[in-house]
């Protein structure tokens, strides 16, 4: 009796990332296979101390395989995790393309596991948003305390959320301006060195953009439908980390003191609020590391109820490969993950 699981998408930003993460919370895995599209055919990716030479997705062997974690994608997702998940293998998926669908779970431990059950349905669980995933950590105890109403968000997002080429045009554009060479944009709408762009995927008719329907609709699933956002998504010059400012209105009365004493006490977040110099987190510091971190709470008195804080995390962990990561150990305390025989 064997567990045997595969990283679809094992090449990209993402994906590495997921296998470094099984690696390091030594998943007890038997068998790890690195699986991709034919053009990455021969590569190899790393594992831990081991090399894995990257399988392809169109002739891949799935029938004794009981875990995919998928980062490859909507369209690879949308084409090949119903195929994956009908020989009998649970998808955790990290693209958009399920997220939304009624039948399939989407799931952040420390917030909504019981909603992992639903895998059934389909056997696939999506994973949510990188900024949606911190978010919901940090608003789930202080909702579960005083009753979150509204929360208005401003999100400073690195560019790595937006993969391998976004971290490379950054640095290229960086050292370009340096030495007089052009920066002209190509992963990015405008020029990202020494910048901001209020803009993350396509815009909506309302004038929003998708990232920020994103965070708005999947925070309501994950959390409580009857939650009112309001997000304006940024792309920052940041190689790895996700910061946000959140700003929430409750239903009942709730210190700033009592919101750090619950955050403290919560499952996936630390709290660093100190009201001096460096007495809070950046992203420079969260890289690597598996919290939601928790800074700068205070009330907002413009609103009745009011508090207000600043929540960063590694967007490429916490927001992408651990919280599916998480998911699968979920599925293996709760008996879901049960082995083939080999």
């Amino acid at each position: 009796m064997v567990l045997r699981i595969a990283v679809v998408g094992a090449t990209g930003t993402v994906g590495g990332e997921m296998l470094n993460v099984l690696a390091e919370r030594d998943f007890p895995a038997d068998e790890v296979f690195a699986v991709a599209t034919r053009r990455s055919l021969g590569k190899e990716v790393s594992y831990g101390d081991h090399e894995l030479k990257v399988r392809d997705i169109e002739n891949f062997d799935w029938s004794n395989i009981q875990l995919c974690l998928m980062s490859a994608g909507a369209k690879v997702a949308r084409e090949w995790a119903p195929k994956i998940a009908a020989s009998g293998c649970i998808v955790i998926d990290n693209s958009s393309a399920w997220r939304m669908d009624p039948n399939v779970p989407l799931v952040v431990p420390e917030v909504n596991a019981d909603a992992v059950v639903g895998y059934k349905a389909k056997n696939i669980i999506a994973n949510p948003n990188c900024s949606t995933a911190q978010l919901v950590v940090a608003l789930k105890p202080l909702h579960d305390a005083a009753g979150i109403e509204r929360a208005v968000v401003a999100t400073y997002q690195s560019t790595s959320g937006a993969g391998r080429e976004g971290m490379d045009e950054l640095w290229s554009q960086t050292k370009g301006i340096f030495v007089n060479q052009s920066v002209e944009p190509k992963k990015f709408t405008k020029q990202i060195a020494f910048n901001v762009i209020p803009h993350i995927d396509d815009f909506m008719e309302d004038g929003s953009t998708k990232e920020e329907w994103k965070m708005r609709v999947e925070t309501q699933k994950i959390l409580d439908p009857d939650i009112q956002l309001s997000v304006t998504c940024v792309r920052v010059p940041v190689f790895v980390g996700h910061s946000e400012a959140v700003h929430i209105e409750l239903a009942q009365p709730l210190s700033a003191q009592d919101a750090r004493r619950i955050l403290r006490e919560a499952p996936g977040v630390v709290v660093v609020d100190k009201r001096e110099d460096e007495g809070y987190v950046t992203p420079v510091e969260c890289v690597g590391e598996w919290a939601t971190y928790v800074s700068r709470i205070r009330e907002d008195r413009s609103v009745e109820n009011g508090l207000a804080l600043w929540v960063v995390s590694d967007n490429l962990r916490k927001g992408a490969a651990l919280n599916a990561v998480q998911i699968a150990e979920l599925l293996l305390n709760r008996g879901a993950l049960a082995p083939r025989l080999s």
